[in-house]
C-alpha cells in the first residue's frame, strides 16, 4: 500500500514538473502558481522515498532508473525550450520564470 501511495506521489510531482513546462510554452492552458513549484520536488522526493521505503530486491534501482529517467528528460525538455526562448526562435505563451528573474535589474538609488 505505500509503495502505491509513493508511486501516485510521484506521478503526481512529475506532472507538476511538466505542468510547470508545458504551460509557459502553451501547450496546456492554465497558469503556473506558487503551488506548483512547491509541490513539484514535495511530491517527486516524498514519493520517491516513500516507494523506495516500501520497495523490495530489484524494484528499487528500477525506480531509481525510471525516476531519474523521466526527471532528466523533463529537465532536457525544459532547456530546449530556455535555449530556443534564449534565441528569440520562438516565444513562450507565458513566463518561463527564471528569465525573468535574471534579466531583473536591480534599480540603484539616486545620487
Amino acid at each position: 500500500m505505500l509503495f502505491v501511495a509513493g508511486i501516485f506521489l510521484l506521478a503526481l510531482g512529475l506532472l507538476c514538473g511538466a505542468l510547470l513546462l508545458l504551460i509557459p510554452l502553451g501547450w496546456v492552458e492554465g497558469s503556473v502558481g506558487l503551488a506548483l513549484w512547491v509541490l513539484f520536488p514535495v511530491f517527486a522526493i516524498g514519493g520517491y522515498l516513500m516507494a523506495a521505503a516500501s520497495a523490495r530486491g530489484a524494484a528499487i534501482p528500477m525506480l531509481g532508473r525510471a525516476s531519474g529517467a523521466l526527471l532528466i528528460l523533463l529537465a532536457l525538455a525544459a532547456a530546449v525550450a530556455l535555449v530556443l526562448q534564449a534565441a528569440s526562435i520562438f516565444q513562450p505563451a507565458g513566463s518561463t520564470g527564471g528569465t525573468g528573474i535574471a534579466s531583473h535589474a536591480r534599480e540603484r538609488p539616486a545620487s
